[in-house]
């Protein structure tokens, strides 16, 4: 499926408020009802829309600790490296895993209660003897601007 310039709009616009009516939609992006509620059909069975979420306020619910976490295996086989992504992919504090170029081989995001519960868990992941030859740790003092959405319209000039 090729994406045009109202696709785009559509998946911008859903992406800032997932809850919109199609109703709504449709008047934000210039269709009417029908052929906009058939887009956002189509766009989610060819996978594009991979789901719909609701962003919690973690500071209403108590203090959380985010850090981030270079980490650099020993190996490089390709063994090695499914081993370290088999142990870490279910672990509940680990909420995002990037591959990166550079001194280090991953940056791995963590949301733990306590650097005390941080801490007890990266020394479980380095007992667990998964090929983690180093780590460097940057816990998130402030976060003065996060944003949940893509700039669609920007990367995708269409």
């Amino acid at each position: 499926m090729k994406l045009d310039r109202i696709d785009i709009k559509i998946l911008s616009e859903l992406q800032k408020n997932g809850r919109i009516t199609y109703v709504e939609l449709a008047e934000l992006v210039n269709l009417s009802a029908t052929p906009c509620l058939a887009r956002v059909k189509k766009l989610q069975a060819e996978g594009y829309i991979g789901g719909y979420s609701a962003r919690i306020n973690m500071g209403k619910l108590g203090q959380v600790l985010t850090v981030f976490t270079e980490i650099t295996l020993r190996n490089h086989r390709q063994a090695d490296i499914a081993r370290f992504m088999s142990a870490i992919q279910n672990i509940e504090q680990i909420i995002e895993c990037h591959v990166v170029s550079g001194d280090y081989d991953y940056l791995v995001k963590f949301v733990a209660s306590s650097i005390g519960e941080y801490q007890s868990l990266m020394e479980r992941l380095i007992e667990m003897d998964i090929g983690i030859e180093k780590y460097f740790s940057f816990v998130v003092l402030k976060s003065p601007i996060t944003k949940y959405h893509m700039p669609l319209t920007n990367l995708f000039d269409i």
